[in-house]
């Protein structure tokens, strides 16, 4: 196993180094490089650690590994510097001891339920009709907290952005409805949840619709957002949306940087150009919360 673990190491090792613009290999941390390059961004700084979670022999000389990929980037935007950080699942081969293949895992981008339509709306829902103070620093500091961990409270889902976001805007304040039926409303209880709680394209049409509770007030342009606040995407502009992030600070441009899981992701920057399922049709839409 060390010997499958040391070349991993060197081969990250390579692949980490901010100033290597020669590799030949593609992956993701090859193309964030790129993405911020364009952006105008500088990363001077990349590190990296990695946990084996699984290894199987497929032939004789034949070894497949599985691990985790922690790797953190120093971004600079002129005078301003912030980290961003990535937590990803690699699948790598090995032949003889030498590695001749690492790739990602990837992830579905969405786990609705074909039922779903927009009935998690319920502008008639007489179990509350509150408003809500948003505590948008307690949601930070719960995304902050956990965008690399799964809270046990909660149930962990394969596809577990929403759930992420929807645990984020509970701990800030934002109250249940709905209960039991599972297509109304906005509600986790005894490992139970209504479809918006952990749903992409759910929860997106409850925030536009929801007239009470928690709700959100849709804005034209991501630099609109505050921390805590709800972006939803839809990679592939086919009207079905696909993923949810929570806003946890800006940079120095004004732009959000987004928590997330699934791909677990912290700082990351709000369009999402570097995903593996972005596509030039994407379409966005921006939620403030708790504004009335």
């Amino acid at each position: 196993m060390m010997t499958l673990a040391n070349e991993l190491t060197k081969y990250w090792e390579i692949q980490l180094d901010p100033t290597n613009k020669d590799s030949k290999v593609d992956n993701w941390v090859q193309y964030k490089k790129q993405i911020h390059s364009q952006r105008g961004n500088h990363i001077p700084h990349i590190s990296g650690t990695g946990a084996i979670i699984g290894r199987l022999r497929l032939e004789r000389h034949e070894v497949r590994v599985n691990y985790l990929l922690r790797v953190t980037f120093l971004v600079r935007q002129a005078h301003f510097f912030y980290h961003e950080e990535q937590l990803c699942e690699h699948q790598a081969i090995f032949y003889k001891g030498k590695l001749i293949e690492d790739k990602l895992v990837t992830t579905p981008i969405s786990n609705e339920p074909k039922q779903i339509e927009q009935r998690s709306i319920d502008k008639n829902d007489r179990f509350s009709n509150q408003r809500f103070n948003y505590d948008r620093r307690a949601a930070v500091n719960y995304a902050e907290r956990w965008w690399d961990d799964y809270n046990p409270a909660y149930k962990q889902f394969d596809v577990d952005c929403t759930n992420f976001v929807s645990q984020a805007l509970h701990a800030g304040g934002a109250p249940m409805r709905g209960y039991p039926d599972r297509a109304k409303g906005w509600w986790y209880r005894d490992n139970n949840w209504s479809y918006s709680w952990a749903v992409a394209h759910s929860l997106r049409w409850y925030l536009s619709g929801s007239t009470q509770g928690l709700k959100g007030k849709e804005v034209d342009s991501a630099n609109q957002l505050l921390p805590g606040d709800v972006i939803c995407y839809d990679f592939e502009g086919d009207g079905k949306w696909n993923h949810n992030t929570i806003v946890v600070m800006k940079d120095q441009e004004g732009m959000p940087l987004v928590n997330a899981h699934t791909n677990n992701s912290r700082h990351r920057y709000w369009s999402y150009e570097d995903s593996y399922a972005w596509t030039p049709e994407c379409q966005y839409k921006f939620f403030q919360i708790g504004v009335n």
